[in-house]
């Protein structure tokens, strides 16, 4: 079974703002107010979509999932690459493949 390995990372010279904006609409955040009595999470993209992160940047889908990660991703001036990968039995588990 394959997958599709994707790697990013924003064009120099980075902004940490606009590097912040971005892993919060990918990833999501924990948020917290009064002191952490109220707690609550905002979903990202990766949040309705099935992936594994590997490292900061990489990430694995399933086939046909990239197209609207590399959307988001161009929105940020990003560059992006991607490549087909085979998936082992951890990243399969990972994407519900199975």
């Amino acid at each position: 079974m394959y997958g599709t390995l994707m790697a990013f990372r924003l064009k120099p010279p980075q902004d940490p703002n606009k590097a912040s904006e971005l892993v919060k609409k990918l990833y999501g955040q924990g948020t917290s107010s009064h002191g952490g009595r109220y707690r609550c999470r905002r979903k990202g993209l990766l949040d309705d979509i099935p992936s594994r992160k590997l490292i900061r940047g990489v990430i694995i889908v399933k086939k046909g999932d990239e197209e609207m990660i590399v959307s988001l991703l161009e929105q940020y001036d990003t560059e992006v690459f991607i490549r087909k990968v085979q998936l082992n039995e951890d990243d399969m588990e990972a994407l519900g493949i199975k």
